[in-house]
């Protein structure tokens, strides 16, 4: 038999608990398909959700790619904010803090990670 997954987004569940933020559905893409290369997760943010975090990744070194799959909004980094549409591919570095934002009709990302020159460690 082959060695293929498939699923859709909405059958991957989001995280839930004491990590989950009002607005914001992450679901853990990757290990629902069994990638074991590299992170990968879908992230949804409603509109008017402001509680996406800054962050950077300087104390793991992972580097992320994030690509618009539905929606609009716009990312912020070094005091620049980057309108984003469906479709676009954006890559920032570890220690490049950075900010997303929906647009008025939410925003769907697919988020992949890794740090280079370092073997993926799934979670």
């Amino acid at each position: 038999m082959a060695d293929v997954t498939i699923r859709t987004i909405e059958d991957i569940s989001p995280y839930e608990g004491p990590h989950a933020i009002a607005g914001i559905r992450f679901r853990p893409a990757g290990r629902e398909l069994g990638v074991s290369a590299w992170g990968m997760n879908v992230l949804t943010i409603e509109a008017g959700c402001t509680s996406y975090p800054e962050h950077n990744h300087a104390k793991d070194g992972q580097e992320e790619v994030y690509v618009v799959l539905d929606g609009d909004g716009s990312i912020e980094s070094n005091g620049q904010r980057t309108a984003l549409a469906r479709g676009a591919l954006v890559r920032v570095g570890p220690s490049t803090k950075r900010k997303i934002a929906p647009g008025p009709n939410g925003i769907v990302l697919l988020v992949i990670g890794g740090t280079p020159g370092k073997a993926y460690t799934p979670k």
